[in-house]
């Protein structure tokens, strides 16, 4: 079985975090295992569980717990880029109470061993 790994870089409201979903979505349709899914820059904000998104656009972020859920991927939050972004505190880097809890705080170690599983890397 072929093993996918998938990066996102963007935020929410970015169409791309969008095609990232959908991908992934459609990739667990296929003989495709997906081995995680690495939040990077801009793509930490995807954690975040005081997001608001207005009722007429896509709730990309309740896709993502709901993918979660359903089929126990995990999703890796990089912990430098959520301090960066105000997701966690820089003298209390396990703090956990702006994200959402599907997601695990994880550094870049975690991405290379991501990388060196999969037989595929998407970054978007």
């Amino acid at each position: 079985m072929k093993k996918l790994a998938v990066i996102v870089t963007t935020p929410p409201s970015s169409h791309l975090t969008q095609t990232a979903f959908q991908l992934i979505h459609n990739t667990l349709s296929q003989n495709i295992e997906l081995i995680g899914v690495f939040f990077y820059q801009s793509g930490v904000l995807n954690a975040n569980q005081y997001l608001t998104i207005p009722n007429d656009e896509f709730p990309l972020q309740q896709k993502w717990q709901q993918l979660n859920k359903e089929h126990c991927i995990p999703f890796y939050l990089c912990s430098t880029a959520a301090e960066k972004h105000g997701l966690i505190k820089s003298d209390d880097p396990m703090s956990m109470d702006l994200i959402l809890d599907e997601f695990i705080i994880a550094g870049l170690g975690e991405l290379v061993e991501l990388t060196l599983k999969a037989d595929r890397v998407v970054q978007l």
